[in-house]
């Protein structure tokens, strides 16, 4: 039986409903349940399902309607059809939108769950050979790193140097400067690229779920362990690992990395025996690990045994002759993306552009030059006085407007966790407004991933029970 899948069941039969998230729960399945075909819709557009379970008549939008709309957003869903009036021009439609099957009420139990788990293998299949197509045609994200500074030259034959090795390395530098996109071109370009190249936000697991995601654990290992898991060092056997945000890792988990790194080998959180993985460790950080280290919050050991290559990646204000290539690039993308044409940047925006400091280094590059592709040149600030204005963004805003001037702070003090966390709030609760709700792109805006996001939206729900 495949590994639990995330399923939406959608039957305006509120019994219906309770009795088949209460069997696919028990065999270790995710479930979330809608009345309708619109209410399954919004569920869809705000989160990714692995399968969806729909009846066939419900009012609003039929089921034969909803499978059509869950293929056309995404064809990797699958969709199970269940109905009590069956025709054979129905069942026929029903695999001509895209159903997986057709299952006629009432049904057998055994029956569905077969059907339920043959249509989560297909899923998995198809999701695997769509990574794999898109690992393929990343084989030279090595070549695709923009940069013919002095420091970007450097890092490129550090690149070259390590790519078939399996050394431990420590990549540093600013947010935004490419960390992740030097581990992978490392992985693409080397003899490990056959493999798996997985990667892991260490600050956004909570501590008590980080040693399960990175060890894997065993059945009933703690409440919710309702199968055996493998963890990312097994998953990534053969391949890379790339421990991002690795300051971030919990002192008590910092020991227990320590070993793995030292012995090659894990124990599953409930497991007794040792495992054997081959894996390269690649880390990444943004802050100072020799400076937590004489603070105590790092261990010196661990700190060594990472940083046995270590790649410091300049900010782009240390390399500002690679923008105008930066600027050349994320133009192409956003209007291939988008079907625009260029936009005309005059000398005037050019010379704002290779003036600006940029703080969130290429990836405030990157997204200044979307908004003028979508927006226009007109859109923003370009030729204004003062550079300073050029890449002041909506959320940029919204950060100054939540905070307080510097000249303002108070004469008792603050805490700063509380105005930290209260900063963090209103800034996903303006990524949601401005994208009507919508997780993955509210991501995007924070320069998130989606699963980062959903961690620091559980907090801010929490806080504000």
């Amino acid at each position: 039986m495949p590994e639990g899948g995330k399923i939406l069941v959608v039957d305006d039969d509120l019994s219906v409903r309770q009795f088949l998230t209460i069997m696919l729960e028990r065999t270790g399945h995710r479930v979330k349940a809608a009345s309708s075909g619109p209410e399954a819709l919004r569920i869809l557009g705000h989160d990714e399902y692995d399968l969806v379970i729909t009846d066939m008549k419900m009012p609003g939008i039929t089921g034969l309607e909803l499978i059509k709309r869950v293929k056309e957003a995404t064809a990797l869903t699958e969709v199970i059809m269940i109905t009590a009036y069956a025709t054979a021009d129905s069942a026929v439609e029903a695999m001509k939108n895209g159903a997986f099957d057709y299952v006629i009420k009432p049904f057998k139990i055994e029956e569905l769950r077969l059907i339920v788990d043959k249509a989560l293998t297909q899923q998995r299949m198809a999701s695997e050979n769509r990574h794999l197509r898109a690992r393929l045609e990343e084989r030279d994200h090595y070549q695709n790193i923009i940069g013919g500074a002095a420091p970007m030259r450097v890092v490129f034959d550090l690149i070259e140097k390590v790519k078939d090795t399996r050394i431990n390395i420590l990549i540093t530098g600013e947010s935004g400067t490419g960390k992740e996109l030097v581990a992978r071109a490392i992985h693409a370009s080397g003899k490990r690229s056959a493999a798996s190249f997985l990667g892991v936000n260490c600050g956004a697991i909570p501590e008590s779920l980080i040693e399960s995601e990175l060890f894997g654990h065993r059945k009933g290992a703690f409440t919710g362990a309702v199968r055996n898991k493998k963890g990312l060092f097994q998953a990534a056997s053969g391949g890379t690992l790339f421990l991002d945000e690795i300051g971030e890792l919990p002192l008590t988990m910092q020991v227990k990395m320590l070993r793995a790194l030292q012995e090659r080998k894990v124990k599953a959180v409930g497991g007794i025996e040792e495992m054997a993985v081959d894996v390269r460790i690649i880390a990444a950080t943004n802050r100072n690990l020799q400076k937590e280290v004489a603070e105590g919050r790092f261990r010196e050991d661990l700190f060594y045994r990472l940083n046995v290559v270590p790649i410091p990646l300049p900010p782009l204000r240390a390399r500002r002759t690679d923008i105008p290539a930066l600027v050349a690039h994320f133009v192409r993308k956003y209007c291939e993306e988008y079907g625009l044409s260029e936009p005309t940047l005059d000398d005037t925006a050019f010379r704002n552009l290779l003036a600006y400091d940029y703080p969130g280094n290429v990836r405030e590059l990157e997204n200044i030059i979307e908004r003028v592709v979508a927006l226009g040149v007109d859109a923003i600030p370009l030729g204004a006085p003062g550079v300073a204005t050029l890449p002041q963004t909506p959320l940029r805003q919204a950060a100054q407007d939540a905070f307080f001037a510097v000249d303002e702070f108070p004469e008792e003090g603050i805490r700063l966790e509380d105005k930290l966390s209260e900063l963090e709030s209103k800034l996903i609760g303006e990524a949601l407004r401005r994208t009507d709700g919508r997780k993955k792109e509210a991501a995007r805006l924070l320069g998130l991933t989606f699963r980062q996001f959903r961690y620091k939206l559980g907090k801010v729900e929490k806080d504000a029970e």
